[in-house]
């Protein structure tokens, strides 16, 4: 089904500009964007995949990846196909690049009462990227909120400011992929600028939504020390607290850099530690870097092996020292601004 779409002006022209994301992309009537979400028809702006789920079902909230937020809860997690940005290395560019098919069509209505069914603790809008999405994201994020229920994202954080406004106050966690610090990387080999990312996390941040990142390290591409250094360093900036995920890049779709090996990302994983208290390590199984530990006092107050998260805290406080962690657990009241 496909629907109006929002955020987007009819030219004297007869074009009509996406205001959606920074891409800023300019149709001629019957012209589709290249996120593959969007086109003109008959003087609008048309969302085409309104309902059309390309994936759909129950995951661990750490598969997100979120380690923090809710941790060993399932969520039912939705996509649809299609996304902004054109990365060479994408893992999973099938859907993202719009090539899987839809699966189903579900109202935001029926997600929701999906999400009861499943006893899912809320809705992760994922796997390819949820804001180019918009409406459908919007429209069913406000009726999870409305069934108290929780929204997570999983995004790339190519938005522009305010369709990003529009979504906040509905968003409980997000995870955003910070794929470099460099603008060449961005613009090379994503398609895409690094400036409107780092406004999205700090967006995010400033509202007080509980926030993770994730890099994926490519060998030759962002896994040099001055690499690893900026990024840990502008997490780091933002909030020690924030946890951050150092995750295996295997080769796909257009890139054929060998896949990184453990020892890059054990580095890595050690620079960004210098000053970020929580850094994970992920697509490599359980290591050292899956738990999660008292920044104080070195105790584990999270174990994750294969078969999930195990967590026994009743209050986001270390059981050694006392210091409060950066966690949400259930039933803790949770606010955005």
């Amino acid at each position: 089904m496909s629907t109006t779409a929002a955020h987007w002006q009819l030219r004297e022209d007869g074009k009509v500009a996406c205001h959606l994301c920074p891409t800023a992309c300019v149709l001629a009537e019957g012209r589709d964007g290249p996120c593959g979400t969007r086109g003109h028809r008959d003087g609008r702006m048309v969302a085409f995949n309104y309902g059309r789920l390309s994936a759909c079902g129950m995951d661990p909230i750490e598969k997100k990846p979120l380690y923090h937020f809710l941790p060993g809860a399932p969520i039912l997690s939705v996509a649809a196909a299609g996304c902004n940005l054109h990365c060479a290395f994408c893992q999973n560019w099938q859907l993202s690049q719009g090539q899987a098919t839809s699966m189903a069509e579900l109202s935001p209505a029926d997600v929701v009462d999906l999400a009861r069914r499943e006893g899912s603790v809320g809705v992760a809008y994922t796997y390819s990227e949820p804001l180019v999405w918009f409406e459908y994201v919007r429209d069913t994020a406000r009726l999870v909120r409305e069934a108290e229920l929780v929204n997570v994202i999983v995004s790339n954080g190519y938005l522009n400011p305010e369709p990003l406004a529009e979504l906040i106050p509905l968003i409980d966690a997000a995870n955003i992929d910070l794929k470099s610090l460099d603008e060449d990387f961005y613009r090379d080999v994503c398609k895409g600028h690094l400036q409107p990312v780092l406004a999205t996390i700090e967006a995010l941040h400033r509202a007080g939504i509980h926030l993770e990142i994730t890099n994926l390290v490519i060998p030759g591409h962002n896994d040099a020390p001055v690499q690893i250094e900026r990024l840990r360093d502008r997490v780091a900036d933002l909030s020690p607290d924030i946890p951050l995920h150092l995750s295996a890049y295997h080769p796909a779709w257009r890139l054929d850099a060998p896949p990184t090996p453990a020892e890059t990302l054990e580095r890595a994983a050690r620079t960004c530690a210098e000053r970020i208290h929580h850094v994970y390590v992920g697509n490599l199984g359980p290591t050292r870097w899956s738990d999660t530990r008292c920044p104080d006092c070195g105790e584990l107050v999270i174990e994750r092996r294969r078969g999930g998260a195990r967590c026994d805290l009743a209050t986001p406080h270390c059981p050694g020292c006392g210091r409060r962690l950066p966690l949400v657990l259930a039933g803790e009241e949770r606010t955005t601004s």
